[in-house]
């Protein structure tokens, strides 16, 4: 059992790790009754959220914690100490969440643009400096989560692991790619192995975790404390069931085209209670053709939900898919 400043963990927890536009609240949800153990909000830009007008409807959606939530940390990103700082002061003040996380992994070229997300690893001291700033401002254990590196000349994670220590992480996260790779190849275990043999706080593996015989793998082969799923869960929050089956020498089934369509259906609820109906539609939208994918006649209605002007079309739709399939 780790406890961290009266968080405990499981043994082997499972992490669902943040992904823009898609981990907040109600799909966290659907993954904690899933057997989901912590989940990380959404990245939040430190600068935006602290010059944001008051209220802002944006930061107050991605800051959101449901009061039933399980453990949640804040994800905050930016290249600036006394930003980071700051906000990292602000939100772990205000009683909704377990922990601060550090983005320092997203590869995507409008954060990395700004010398944020994981482009902070290729400049060591800024990075320490980031901690540092984070940890002295925050009430709550601080995290980091990272790449290997930005290329394969820069894989540097081991090197931020210790730097992250010394200036006072509590954990990582590490996902077993770097910037350059984003998502292509296989999540290299032996390089997060390297990165947990650096350090003596708990390291978390993240990468290619889908089913219970990869999650033992990347276990075995990294020696973390836990584990982090991400592209996994998109319309498969039961991938958090199958997995902790599988460590504990036990099988899931996957869900029939019922159980995904129910949860499909209680999903742009959760939605629909905390956006208007347009923008919930738009952003369900997304999640109707991961929930119905791979099942037979999906690519035709997948088609269609793109173009839907209201949820009561797109139930049309799935009630005509379910038809087709005889659930």
């Amino acid at each position: 059992m780790i406890e961290i400043q009266g968080w405990k963990w499981p043994e082997y927890p499972l992490f669902l790790a943040p992904m823009a536009g898609i981990t907040d609240w109600a799909f966290r949800l659907l993954c904690q009754e899933q057997g989901c153990d912590a989940a990380t909000t959404e990245m939040i830009s430190a600068q935006g959220f602290l010059t944001a007008r008051k209220h802002n409807n944006t930061y107050q959606l991605l800051a959101r914690r449901a009061p039933f939530e399980k453990p949640l940390l804040v994800q905050l990103f930016g290249c600036d100490p006394n930003w980071m700082g700051e906000a990292a002061r602000v939100l772990s003040s205000c009683g909704r969440y377990a922990g601060i996380d550090i983005n320092m992994g997203c590869p995507a070229r409008k954060v990395t643009g700004s010398g944020s997300g994981s482009r902070l690893m290729l400049d060591e001291k800024l990075a320490g400096r980031v901690i540092a700033a984070c940890v002295r401002g925050s009430l709550l254990p601080v995290s980091v989560k990272m790449r290997l590196g930005w290329d394969e000349e820069h894989e540097n994670a081991p090197a931020i692991a210790r730097i992250a220590e010394q200036e006072g992480a509590a954990f990582l996260t590490v996902h077993g790619r770097t910037t350059k790779q984003q998502y292509a190849g296989k999540a290299d275990y032996e390089k997060i192995a390297a990165v947990r043999r650096a350090v003596r706080i708990p390291v978390i593996a993240n990468g290619d975790i889908a089913d219970g015989a990869g999650a033992r793998e990347a276990l075995r082969v990294t020696g973390c404390a836990g584990l982090a799923i991400g592209r996994a869960a998109l319309g498969d929050p039961w991938v958090f069931a199958r997995v902790r089956a599988g460590l504990s020498g036990k099988s899931c089934d996957m869900p029939d085209l019922h159980e995904r369509l129910a949860t499909a259906r209680r999903h742009a609820t959760y939605m629909r209670a905390g956006h208007n109906e347009r923008t919930a539609l738009l952003e369900m939208r997304k999640f109707f053709a991961w929930y119905i994918r791979g099942v037979y006649g999906a690519a035709e209605i997948r088609a269609k939900i793109t173009t839907a002007g209201s949820f009561a079309e797109v139930e049309k739709l799935l009630t005509e898919l379910e038809a087709k399939n005889g659930a």
